[in-house]
């Protein structure tokens, strides 16, 4: 036990010498490597579920399985192993967006808000505000480049991944602002700038799954409930 907090304790060393020296790089590798593991839990996840279906329900006849593509974000191998071209893309996103994005994000939203708005730091506006515009502005720009690259990573037509957006943003918009808008009330208050990305991807090991797993649902009745409902919100404020 003491070795490994020892370990641990180590690691935290060498992480925050490597965030001093090269921050953006450390961010993005961080991130690349955190949504690797996530997308192998969202994986692990789907196989188990998919094997329990499967074990109660009765057997598909071979002809009707139809195999998808390999490199589709939305699926897993046919041999219920983990599909890797499917964790290297989803780990892409990580390291191409999440991480660069993300850092300069922080940053820029901790110096506007703390210097140009002159908040008082730690304070119930402070926090607020930051979670408001993260939540407003970030959080639907993350949604739709993350459905936009899973889709044409995968292989789909622009137009199908249009619709695809269309359907999925609204119920997943509406389900992860509510999740994840007390995450970054506790990000904004108690964590140092410098390592709310590393807390928010840790998060993301689970929003990851998440993600996969609306992506599975297609066109569910759950997904048309809360477009509907999203719909009728606007047409009443209009």
């Amino acid at each position: 036990m003491a070795g490994a907090l020892g370990g641990l304790r180590g690691f935290w060393s060498w992480y925050q010498g490597s965030l001093a020296r090269q921050p953006v790089r450390t961010q993005v590798v961080t991130s690349g490597l955190l949504w690797a593991v996530g997308d192998v839990m969202a994986q692990t996840i789907e196989i188990k579920t998919q094997r329990s279906r499967r074990e109660k329900s009765p057997a598909v006849p071979h002809a009707a399985a139809t195999p998808p593509p390999e490199g589709d974000l939305g699926t897993i191998t046919t041999n219920q192993t983990l599909n890797l071209r499917r964790v290297a893309t989803t780990s892409l996103f990580g390291f191409g967006f999440v991480g660069p994005v993300g850092h300069f994000w922080y940053e820029a939203l901790e110096h506007i808000v703390k210097s140009k708005m002159r908040l008082v730091p730690n304070s119930l506006a402070f926090v607020a505000t930051k979670v408001v515009v993260d939540t407003l502005l970030f959080g639907p720009i993350h949604l739709v480049t993350f459905f936009t690259y899973a889709g044409l990573a995968s292989g789909k037509p622009f137009e199908q991944v249009k619709k695809d957006l269309k359907r999925d943003f609204v119920p997943t918009f509406m389900i992860e602002g509510s999740t994840w808008f007390f995450v970054q009330i506790a990000n904004f208050r108690f964590v140092p700038v410098q390592h709310q990305l590393l807390f928010v991807n840790f998060f993301c090991i689970l929003d990851s799954a998440f993600l996969s797993w609306v992506k599975h649902q297609e066109d569910a009745p759950w997904k048309r409930y809360l477009t509907a409902l999203g719909s009728s919100k606007n047409v009443k404020e209009q």
